[in-house]
């Protein structure tokens, strides 16, 4: 018998340790990448190389890597802070304030998700048009803002906390912002942080919706940047990979500011 678990035990391990590596591969391969030319990449090459300083020379004068950034940090961020404020009060108005039709506007709202973004292509396109957004950060940041998914996720979450909060301040006489923002918003951090981190998660790695509104280099986005580079007739994958660990890094660096309160906002947790 204690054969039997002793080598379910080495299996289990087996498996864990194998999905670890093709996990952690892409991530090791990437930064190794960037060390290298492209006639290393290309090749296979597994070590560590020399050209990390060039490929980091090359694409920060060649492409303006610093506007790029910036540019893209802009976009995100706004459209968090955006999208946050947003989509938190959408979804505190659908759960609070009750109404004959209130469930039948929220399914409609909730339909728009089985929309692809495809077939808005064109509509919101000559909307920013008209808007003369066109080009501008304006353009790419405001579609995005109204999140369907972020509302539905701050609703399902504003249905766990006390309603009786919200009447007694009410009965405080506080009005219905101060009782949003001083009290729902601070009990729900980890709610927020979630929310937080899928919104920018989304709008940084964003490529077909920014590729159709900037046209000109001084406005585009690391996503677009990548692009460029991978389409090129000669690829410097040196460079590419260069370019991929630093979009990758804001990602990481927000997720784990923010991993603290990941897990309590996707299960909903309020802080009583």
């Amino acid at each position: 018998m204690k054969s039997k678990n002793f080598l379910f035990t080495i299996i289990i391990y087996v498996f864990l340790v194998t999905m670890f590596i093709i996990s952690v591969f892409p991530f090791y391969w990437m930064i190794v990448g960037m060390t290298n030319s492209a006639v290393d990449v290309i090749k296979g090459k597994m070590t560590f190389g020399d050209q990390l300083i060039h490929n980091f020379i090359t694409l920060n004068t060649s492409y303006n890597l610093g506007r790029i950034l910036l540019n893209s940090i802009k976009i995100s961020g706004l459209t968090v802070i955006g999208t946050l404020i947003v989509a938190s009060m959408a979804a505190y108005g659908f759960e609070i304030y009750s109404s004959k039709r209130r469930e039948i506007v929220y399914g409609i709202i909730l339909l728009t998700m089985m929309v692809p973004l495809a077939a808005l292509m064109v509509p919101l396109f000559r909307l920013i048009v008209e808007l003369k957004l066109l080009n501008t950060h304006a353009g790419v940041i405001l579609p995005s803002i109204a999140s369907v998914f972020i509302i539905f996720f701050f609703r399902q979450s504003f249905k766990s906390f006390p309603k009786e909060i919200i009447e007694a301040a009410r009965v405080d006489g506080a009005s219905e912002i101060r009782t949003f923002f001083s009290i729902v918003v601070p009990s729900m951090k980890s709610t927020y942080a979630a929310a937080a981190i899928f919104s920018f998660t989304t709008s940084w790695n964003s490529y077909l919706w920014p590729l159709i509104v900037l046209q000109t280099d001084n406005q585009k986005t690391m996503t677009l940047l990548i692009s460029n580079l991978s389409s090129a007739y000669f690829p410097e994958y040196g460079v590419i990979m260069t370019a991929i660990v630093i979009a990758t890094l804001p990602t990481l660096i927000i997720f784990f500011a923010l991993q603290k309160y990941f897990v309590q906002g996707m299960t909903g947790a309020v802080k009583q």
